[in-house]
């Protein structure tokens, strides 16, 4: 794997571009300057990896456009050592962004090949999280509850409720696109032990959120 100065010169100007299209969190630029997006890509795509766009990464799946990353990211609020879970590893690049923010990053995906080649790449790229976990998202991750945020990087049909649950009960976010076909991004943010507030941040268009294949 080789990261040049033309890679460096791409990923500058993918930055630019996500400015250009609303993205002001300067942390999450940043990050998206830092991270090299052809690693987690067939190699068939690298001239083309830094344009906002999805490629298929395998198990009929797809890495997210970048501004989709950046801006779900920014809705995170992210602080260091932040605690996140995130729900659909995928090819491990929504993963590489969260760890080069300095968040304790907790991941799992349900395609077991995703899952191997994700822990494989991270790991050469010193981006290991604390826990890399082959399971069905809906349930999330109890046993390292609660967390200062979760992401959802598949399109669910409704807000799984162990999601809610595992949140920190002073101001745990949940970021999730929510629909059957095209979704609509979500901000659910807990209050309180049993008080939730609700925001929504436009369409998206994600893969869907698939449960009890494992």
């Amino acid at each position: 794997m080789r990261d040049t100065l033309k890679h460096q010169g791409m990923r500058n100007r993918l930055v630019a571009s996500l400015q250009k299209k609303g993205i002001t969190d300067q942390r999450v630029l940043q990050a998206i300057a830092k991270v090299p997006r052809h690693f987690f890509l067939d190699s068939s795509f690298e001239d083309h990896a830094y344009q906002d766009k999805a490629f298929p990464i395998g198990a009929d799946q797809t890495i997210s456009h970048p501004y989709t990353v950046a801006f779900q990211t920014s809705l995170l609020n992210l602080k260091p050592n932040d605690k996140i879970l995130e729900i659909g590893t995928g090819c491990g690049y929504q993963t590489a962004i969260l760890q080069c923010l300095g968040a304790k990053v907790y991941t799992l995906e349900r395609q077991r090949t995703l899952h191997q080649k994700a822990k494989f790449l991270l790991s050469k790229m010193n981006y290991l999280p604390k826990y890399m976990g082959f399971s069905d998202g809906y349930k999330g991750l109890d046993m390292y509850a609660p967390y200062n945020g979760i992401i959802v990087t598949a399109g669910a049909p409704y807000i799984p409720k162990p999601l809610l649950l595992q949140l920190s009960k002073n101001g745990g976010r949940l970021i999730i696109p929510v629909g059957d076909k095209d979704q609509v991004m979500t901000r659910v943010i807990r209050t309180q032990e049993d008080k939730f507030t609700r925001e929504t941040f436009g369409k998206f268009n994600f893969v869907p959120l698939l449960q009890d294949k494992v």
